[in-house]
């Protein structure tokens, strides 16, 4: 029996052999697999995906001039799906010029991303959720910002070119954060981005405007401590970027439709006397839960609306829903199943977790207030009713659960189901170009209704 082992032995190192000349040395032993590399170009920041069966081994090293990321990724031999990467890069990235890869040791890749402008770049790996893999993710971030409160103001003034008593945008700048000091101040990890210039060609008669009361002093004299102000509203299109939020059984992505939605809504705002709108997101880019609240707060904005389309697991379920936030609980069992569903965003989009300060987000999302959950509810139900008027309604009434995204503790703010991408019969009225024209419609009907019986008050200008 003994003597049958080194036969058996010298039998299976042929058989091995034989193998690693049909399938190659790198199949047997090799790394991790890249199964896709992605870009997504945004002017807020620009972000890089290297989506592999395994997590990657990086050193990374930032050369100030010119500016440019170089990356070593270890355990790997170039591929043609890295060399993707190269054709990824578009003319018109606000960030990115170009990106060069090239084997520089054995199983060790480098990957050089040249940049338009000096950036902060964040390196960080991502584990396995949802669709994706282990994810390598770079985030270069702009470190010159403009100001998007600042750049609304002044896009405003742009409109009145012969209104001689507008205020400059730099009292009004001032005037704006004398009211929340708090709220002027960077928040997020990532820059906001201002007002487009997107037009609707299908938008309707815009409704009346949302404008700051008229002062009602003696003798009809101007109130010098206050200012014909702007109002801003804050519109959030959900997901973006590697998140896709939910999709429909004919393929539609959330991300997108809610974003036109958005793009729609902001033409009638911005058609409004003294009204403008700020996105969150005016492209298809990834941004985290809480920097979502901080562009809003940044910007001092008088209403936060976050635009979604749910999903069921049956296709169902169908009708458009409000919610605000709650203190006490869900009220009900299905809003606290679409809170979790919509908090688990980040997990998917994908959130630098050592670039977040954890006592930040906590002192942020525990500061909400009767007052701004009241408010909330105030607008939901203006909202809500023009809402019915164009589609059926999931719910007659706004529903609350803890959504993370309406945690501003002073703007009163909604999140806005349109309908159930799930539901074949709503995933096409979603797609089409006339309900998002109707919904649009409700919506800005919604927020004026709002403002007519809650008037946003003037602002006192700084001594």
């Amino acid at each position: 029996m003994s003597n049958m082992l080194p036969a058996i032995n010298r039998r299976s190192a042929l058989q091995m052999g034989s193998l690693v000349l049909l399938l190659g040395v790198q199949q047997i032993a090799r790394g991790a697999t890249i199964l896709a590399v992605r870009v997504w170009p945004a002017k807020d920041y620009s972000r890089v995906t290297i989506e592999s069966d395994a997590g990657l081994k990086t050193k990374t090293y930032f050369i100030a001039e010119p500016p440019r990321l170089a990356v070593d990724i270890e355990g790997i031999d170039l591929i043609p799906a890295l060399r993707e990467l190269v054709a990824k890069v578009k003319p018109d990235d606000p960030n990115i010029s170009g990106i060069r890869v090239g084997q520089n040791a054995p199983g060790v890749v480098r990957l050089v991303v040249d940049l338009k402008q000096h950036m902060r770049p964040q390196v960080f790996t991502l584990p396995p959720v949802a669709a994706y893999q282990h994810r390598l993710v770079f985030d270069l971030y702009p470190t010159q910002v403009a100001d998007p409160l600042e750049a609304l103001i002044a896009e405003r003034l742009k409109d009145k070119p012969g209104a001689g008593a507008a205020p400059d945008p730099l009292s009004e700048l001032l005037a704006r954060r004398s009211e929340r000091p708090e709220a002027g101040k960077p928040g997020g990890d990532a820059p906001s981005s201002g007002p487009g210039d997107g037009k609707d060609p299908a938008a309707g008669p815009s409704p009346p405007a949302a404008q700051a009361p008229k002062d009602n002093t003696k003798g009809g004299a101007p109130d010098r401590n206050k200012t014909d102000r702007l109002v801003i509203v804050a519109l959030d299109p959900g997901h973006g970027g590697e998140d896709p939020g939910a999709v429909g059984p004919g393929g539609t992505r959330e991300k997108d439709v809610v974003l036109q939605i958005a793009l729609r809504l902001r033409e009638r705002i911005n058609k409004q006397p003294n009204m403008r709108a700020f996105l969150t997101r005016d492209a298809d880019f990834f941004v985290p839960l809480h920097v979502r609240v901080q562009k809003a707060r940044r910007v001092q904005a008088d209403l936060f609306i976050s635009i979604h389309a749910d999903a069921f697991f049956t296709p169902r379920p169908q009708g458009a829903s409000i919610f605000a936030l709650s203190e006490k609980g869900a009220s009900s069992s299905a809003a606290r199943w679409i809170a979790d569903k919509e908090n688990s965003a980040d997990l998917v989009g994908g959130v630098n977790a050592k670039a977040k300060d954890a006592q930040v987000q906590k002192a942020l999302f525990d500061m909400s207030t009767t007052a701004q959950i009241n408010d909330s509810l105030k607008l939901g139900g203006a909202m809500l009713g023009e809402i019915g008027s164009v589609g059926k309604l999931h719910k007659p009434r706004v529903e609350q659960a803890g959504f993370a995204v309406l945690k501003a503790p002073d703007i009163p703010s909604v999140l806005v189901e349109t309908a159930f991408i799930s539901n074949p019969d709503e995933e096409a009225k979603l797609r089409s170009e006339a309900y998002q024209v109707q919904l649009a419609d409700a919506l800005m009907r919604g927020i004026s209704g709002y403002f007519a019986k809650n008037p946003p008050l003037a602002r006192n200008r700084p001594l």
